[in-house]
């Protein structure tokens, strides 16, 4: 049989010597069972069992925490705040004895209103739900207060606002993680009863600009008189006011009734102003009337005193020869007229006066004659 299957048959059968003792008092496989396994992997073994042992231990406690920008971290230390806040970047801490709690410091906005908005989050490193709003936005229902009267009123506001970095642990420390609630929301709450309440429904959409200037004012004063300012508050704004029906109604029926007031002022100024123009119409006519009859008159009379003086020239240059003179020339043109027609009459007026009157005897037709001199 070949060499090579002698050595195939004798490492097949069975160790008969394994159970003897060796030269060390062992049996044969002594060394195997009771030596060290880190021999194997020579002197370099400590070293990366440790490794080992130290990556299992970051990866089952994980002993640190990244801070986000717009964040700082709050280390706890055995149920201690630090006073310090942690700026963005990695931390590492003790686990058991220290935790690090990282806190929002973008500005929030925080909603009241029946409206249905979606609302959004941005934790997006942390993989928390965005039913959460941590720091984007959160809606709340509408404000329900009461009038002077004592009748209900939705208020709808939105308030912007962001905690402090630099107090933040101790803002966590006094109000804890619900800090918004009881400083933003209990305050908003607070004021909007304190304010609305002095004002009957009907004047709320008349003094809106004022209400809502007040409700600013006022909310800036609750925060800002807290312990270390914890809380920057950057606006309040007075979204809607939402009044009963009836109310709205009313307002509605009043604002018409004003409308059809103004209409009617506006028509009645109208019809005046149309009358004054009327008048000033007839007013104007009339004294161009005037200023024609007494440009007529002043005619009339600057003629006839032109008249008399002519008349009175006149007058005042006859003589008993000039009127002589003057019958001699109507005698003259008498007698030129029988040459044509000598049946006709001629009656002188006495005196030798004129006209005179010459009557044609064949036509039987009278015919006077003036003459003027």
């Amino acid at each position: 049989m070949p060499a090579d299957m002698n050595d195939y048959f004798k490492k097949k059968k069975p160790n008969l010597n394994m159970n003897k003792p060796n030269n060390t008092g062992g049996t044969g496989g002594g060394n195997r069972g009771g030596g060290n396994p880190l021999d194997g992997l020579g002197k370099g073994a400590p070293f990366i069992l440790i490794i080992l042992v130290i990556a299992f231990a970051l990866f089952a406690f994980k002993p640190f925490t990244i801070i986000n920008s717009g964040e700082v971290g709050i280390k706890v230390r055995t149920g201690k705040f630090d006073d310090k806040p942690l700026q963005p970047g990695l931390h590492f801490y003790i686990p058991v004895f220290q935790k690090i709690i990282p806190v929002n410091t973008r500005v929030r906005l925080i909603t009241y209103s029946n409206a249905r908005t979606s609302a959004v989050g941005d934790d997006y490193a942390r993989g928390i739900s965005q039913e959460s709003f941590e720091g984007g936005l959160k809606r709340n229902p509408a404000i329900q207060v009461l009038d002077k009267r004592g009748l209900t009123v939705n208020i709808e506001l939105a308030v912007q606002y962001s905690i402090k970095a630099a107090s933040a642990p101790k803002t966590i420390e006094i109000w804890g993680a619900s800090w918004e609630e009881k400083i933003i929301n209990s305050k908003v709450r607070e004021v909007v009863r304190d304010v609305i309440g002095q004002y009957t429904a009907e004047q709320l959409p008349e003094m809106r600009n004022e209400i809502a200037s007040a409700i600013q004012t006022k909310i800036t004063e609750k925060v800002m008189a807290l312990e270390a300012q914890p809380v920057i508050l950057s606006s309040v704004e007075l979204r809607n006011i939402d009044l009963p029906t009836k109310i709205k109604d009313q307002i509605e029926r009043v604002q018409i009734a004003k409308q059809d007031v103004t209409i009617a002022e506006q028509e009645k100024e109208k019809a005046k102003q149309q009358a004054q123009r009327a008048a000033e119409v007839a007013r104007g006519e009339a004294e161009r009337n005037r200023i024609e009859a007494q440009g007529q008159a002043d005619k009339i009379r600057i003629e006839a005193e032109e008249q008399a003086k002519a008349n009175k020239l006149i007058s005042d240059s006859l003589t008993p020869q000039l009127i002589q003179l003057e019958q001699i020339k109507t005698q003259a043109k008498f007698n030129e007229a029988l040459r044509v027609n000598k049946d006709a009459q001629i009656f002188l007026t006495p005196g030798g006066a004129v006209p005179n009157i010459w009557v044609d005897a064949k036509g039987k037709e009278q015919k006077t004659i003036s003459a003027q001199q």
